[in-house]
């Protein structure tokens, strides 16, 4: 029997309906799917930058570089700092202590190492302004000498941070350890005075400190 034209029309009409009812049940779900997605990386935005506020940006202890603002008490003593400007290859700078523990310096740092030949002060700052520890001595005892290459290879810390030169300019029979802005000194080899020294300062001074040698 043929189907008249009210009744198409009706069947149409409901069938367009359902049809309009499923599509908005689609878009509603996939609209709270999108608006729960858009939440969650807002929330992961907001949360890396208070991370990253309350750690310094990823810094590294940046806040301390270029002055002696990690100072320990009681761990070697500040000095004031003089300057970090490259100078030429060469060009002699004259510092306000002996050794410095800061002031301008050669483009091209020294590596890592015990040196029996002294170093130009003008080469070992910039080591210094990269958190490098400077081991100046000026010992004419064979067997000081080498008990200070002991006390260093018990040092981890010295392979990647430490340089060790010979060093005229401080009173013989005496070490000196500097840092950016911290210099100490002592007679003779005082193997735990230098492990400490070099656990505080080791990679934390200077402008460009964290740069191992």
């Amino acid at each position: 029997m043929p189907v008249s034209r009210r009744r198409r029309g009706r069947a149409a009409t409901r069938s367009a309906r359902a049809g309009t009812t499923i599509n908005t049940t689609r878009r509603k779900g996939t609209n709270k799917f999108y608006l729960a997605a858009s939440i969650l990386i807002a929330v992961l935005v907001i949360a890396s930058f208070a991370f990253a506020s309350i750690s310094g940006g990823g810094s590294g202890g940046a806040s301390n570089t270029g002055s002696a603002n990690g100072y320990v008490d009681g761990v070697g003593f500040q000095i004031e700092i003089e300057g970090d400007t490259h100078v030429n290859e060469g060009q002699d700078v004259t510092y306000n202590s002996a050794p410095p523990a800061s002031g301008n310096h050669w483009p091209i740092p020294a590596r890592c190492g015990f040196y029996e030949e002294e170093l130009p002060d003008e080469r070992v700052v910039h080591n210094m302004e990269h958190g490098n520890i400077i081991v100046s001595y000026n010992l004419t005892n064979e067997v000081e000498i080498n008990s200070l290459k002991d006390a260093l290879d018990d040092i981890g810390l010295n392979n990647i941070w430490g340089v060790t030169r010979a060093y005229s300019e401080i009173p013989e029979g005496q070490v000196a350890l500097s840092a950016w802005g911290v210099i100490d000194f002592f007679p003779g080899v005082n193997a735990d005075r230098i492990d400490k020294f070099f656990e505080t300062y080791a990679g934390t001074l200077g402008p460009e400190g964290g740069i191992p040698c």
